[in-house]
């Protein structure tokens, strides 16, 4: 099982240490990395974000501090096809990420379990998924009426505001866990905990998907989310989270691979990859929407990976 916290690794009694200090050398060459990417960002000229939480030169999140609270923003779209997907048998240390359209993903892990984030009514895997993972700031994010042949149906707001959603569920090979986040209503009200940042823990590798965020990330939700390995974020830039705020929380969270998700078209997603390549990120296009993906196989520089969609 995946461990995302860094404070972790120093934990002692492990049968066999290797797992350990090959996630410790990752996490030491994707600090030197994310160094070079800090230089890039603070020699150049970079507005700041335009949120209420200032975007650190160079963040740390090892050595983190009590943030702000968080400023919300707001969002919305319609339908896709549903993606056809084809099963496929994965090595030991695979995981499959299938990009289905909008923020909808299946992720299967090298025991066959399947996992649909954002599940909806109009964007759905063409496999009925064991786990699936939902936000409520549209339609296109939830539904009401999940397959009954789901057998976990993880939603990402709780009873109320004061009661967010708690998830830390295991099954087999997998281990799925939220971060609650808030959104911004129609009416301009903020809606406390009614998002869902899912962190999915498989085969040594930490995976987010940052649902529909509307806001930066305080140090406390940093600290739950743990250090990503890859990160499924919404690049849209107007309906989530702005792209200096997006900017932020990447180099908050500082995941090898990046793959974006919620863009309505070429011109918002071309946005986000010209504001990435200006931060220091790789930016690269897969052939195909499903990728494997192994903690062995990461890459050394932080890298925006582009699925191209159904």
């Amino acid at each position: 099982m995946a461990d995302c916290g860094a404070a972790d690794l120093s934990r002692g009694g492990m049968a066999d240490p290797q797992p350990v200090r090959r996630r410790i050398l990752r996490i030491r060459t994707r600090c030197r990395a994310w160094a070079i990417l800090a230089a890039v960002a603070g020699a150049g000229s970079i507005s700041a974000p335009a949120t209420a939480q200032p975007a650190p030169n160079q963040p740390q999140p090892q050595a983190r501090t009590e943030g702000a609270a968080c400023p919300g923003l707001i969002a919305q779209r319609p339908n896709a096809p549903i993606a056809i997907i084809q099963r496929v048998a994965l090595k030991p240390a695979d995981v499959q990420i299938t990009f289905v359209g909008h923020a909808t993903f299946l992720i299967e892990s090298p025991r066959g379990v399947t996992i649909a984030t954002d599940y909806n009514d109009f964007v759905r895997p063409s496999v009925v998924p064991q786990i699936a993972t939902m936000n409520r700031a549209h339609s296109t994010h939830y539904t009401l009426n999940p397959d009954p042949g789901i057998a976990h149906v993880l939603r990402g707001w709780g009873e109320s505001p004061d009661k967010p959603a708690r998830h830390d569920l295991t099954v087999a090979d997998v281990r799925v866990r939220n971060v609650p986040t808030n959104i911004r209503r129609y009416d301009g009200a903020t809606e406390r905990h009614g998002n869902s940042i899912f962190v999915f823990e498989i085969a040594g590798l930490c995976i987010g998907h940052l649902g529909h965020l509307h806001h930066t990330l305080t140090a406390q939700q940093i600290d739950e989310i743990g250090r990503l390995d890859v990160a499924l974020v919404p690049v849209d830039g107007s309906y989530t989270l702005d792209l200096d705020g997006m900017m932020e929380v990447l180099e908050q969270l500082r995941a090898s691979l990046v793959i974006p998700m919620h863009f309505f078209g070429g011109t918002s997603l071309q946005r986000f990859l010209d504001r990435a390549r200006e931060r220091g990120f790789g930016v690269e296009s897969a052939p195909a929407a499903r990728i494997s993906v192994s903690a062995d196989a990461l890459p050394a520089r932080p890298t925006i990976r582009v699925l191209p969609g159904p």
